[in-house]
Order: C-alpha cells, then sequence, then structure tokens
C-alpha cells in the first residue's frame, strides 16, 4: 500500500486561462508561485511544464488591436530553460500587470539565489 506524500504546495501569486475572445474557454492554464512557472495543457490528457523563474531572461508583451478591445494580451517568455527556451502565456487578461508581476518575480528569485544574467548569457546567445 501506498503511502501518502507529504508535499507543501507553494503558494499560487497568480493563474489565468487562456482566453477566447476575453472569455476563459480553454483547456491552458497558467500558474505563478514564488519559484516557477507553470503550463498545464489538456483535458483528457494533461501535459505540465514548468520553467523555473530565475531562468527567465527576456519578456515581451504584444497587445494587438483585438485583444485589447477583449482585455487581454500575450506574454513571450525567453529562458534559459532547455525544454522550453520560449514560452507564450498567450490571451491572458490583465497582460500589464502580469508582465510587471513577472518581471518583479524574475529579479527577487535571482537575487535569492545569488544567480545575475551573466552567468546565462552564453545560453542565451544560443535560443536567439
Amino acid at each position: 500500500m501506498a503511502g501518502k506524500l507529504d508535499i507543501e504546495k507553494p503558494e499560487i501569486i497568480w493563474s489565468d486561462r487562456r482566453r477566447r475572445m476575453g472569455l476563459p474557454l480553454s483547456f491552458t492554464r497558467y500558474e505563478l508561485t514564488t519559484e516557477r512557472l507553470t503550463l498545464r495543457k489538456g483535458f483528457f490528457n494533461t501535459t505540465t511544464d514548468d520553467i523555473m523563474v530565475y531562468r527567465i531572461m527576456d519578456l515581451r508583451l504584444n497587445r494587438s488591436l483585438w485583444a485589447k478591445l477583449c482585455g487581454v494580451g500575450t506574454i513571450t517568455l525567453v529562458s534559459t530553460d532547455e525544454s522550453h527556451p520560449t514560452l507564450v502565456l498567450k490571451n491572458i487578461k490583465q497582460p500589464e500587470a502580469v508582465h510587471r508581476l513577472l518581471g518583479e518575480r524574475v529579479e527577487s528569485e535571482r537575487k535569492e539565489r545569488g544567480v545575475s544574467s551573466r552567468e546565462f548569457l552564453g545560453d542565451y546567445d544560443d535560443n536567439i
């Protein structure tokens, strides 16, 4: 008989779903904790991908006219993560606030871990 794992679940700072026409009609979910950004896709078959926040090198916010009318935007993350060097948070609500929050979390995690962006520069140049 398998025992129950007693793993503390980290606090979720931000979460959202990919939206269509401003409505959360998707099975793509995003979650941000202090240490990682998680992307979950699917309903019957679910895929979960994580990026450690301190590995994010660049953030780009894009909002088309249609996205602005629907109150959403898309944030593109460039990271040193090998499995997902580029991750897109597509059609999320309050994109400016999320963009700012992600930037703050990246800087905070780097300071806490004593990591500078120069340590990733060689890897980052390969992903461009």
